[in-house]
């Protein structure tokens, strides 16, 4: 006799994942939801692009067959809620100190953040990605306040090589909390559990939703072997 699947989860915080995590998922829930790419907009100038892939590419008789939902848009500049969410995470100490950990240990969630593979543009600098990581991950950078309006005000200027790390640590701030503030916010709005392999973007969510008083079902399936 087949178990029953439970509800309905929004995998976060990327708009795709492993296709193991992907099979892991639809043994435990009826349905899986995914976001399209996350596209933010700082300024009418500037901002985050990629190309638009999405999950039920590699799926097509899952999203037929109504297991796999996609489409769910988090793309455009960010909303004045949205600004509010991100500036309490970016103000939040032990949310600044899980993020900077992360930073500096986990090397899936760096991957996520940079590519460190070749060379990175630090303002008109390019600079090899192992030099890069290093000087982003010093410990005082930690302790450099950010708030999305100083980080679309470095986005619209010439940099200095100090200023484009610290416009590239301030970017790496913003993307990772929007991408939980945006999951918040779909889980909310479609009735959502949520679900994610990557322990980092838990960690974070988890503390987020414990200081504002926030319960989700949140689930972690931890990656082993792949």
């Amino acid at each position: 006799m087949k178990p029953i699947l439970g509800p309905h989860a929004l995998y976060y915080p990327f708009h795709l994942c492993h296709p193991k995590t992907v099979h892991r998922l639809l043994a435990r829930f009826a349905t899986i939801h995914f976001r399209d790419f996350m596209e933010i907009q700082l300024t009418p100038m500037a901002g985050v692009t990629a190309f638009h892939d999405r999950m039920g590419a590699d799926f097509p008789d899952l999203v037929a067959n109504g297991r796999l939902v996609q489409g769910y848009d988090v793309s455009g500049p960010l909303t004045n809620d949205l600004i509010v969410g991100i500036d309490r995470d970016l103000s939040d100490s032990t949310w600044r100190r899980l993020f900077h950990q992360a930073l500096c240990h986990d090397r899936r969630f760096q991957r996520g953040l940079f590519d460190l593979a070749h060379g990175m543009q630090i303002g008109k600098t390019t600079v090899p990605g192992a030099a890069a990581l290093l000087n982003l991950t010093e410990p005082a950078v930690q302790q450099h306040p950010f708030c999305v309006e100083d980080i679309k005000a470095l986005s619209s200027t010439s940099l200095t090589v100090e200023q484009g790390y610290r416009f590239e640590y301030g970017l790496a701030l913003l993307k990772t909390s929007a991408a939980l503030v945006y999951t918040d916010r779909l889980a909310h709005r479609y009735h959502l559990q949520i679900a994610t392999d990557s322990p980092t973007h838990f960690a974070l969510f988890e503390h987020s939703t414990r200081r504002d008083d926030r319960k989700w079902a949140n689930h972690l399936l931890v990656r082993q072997g792949y």
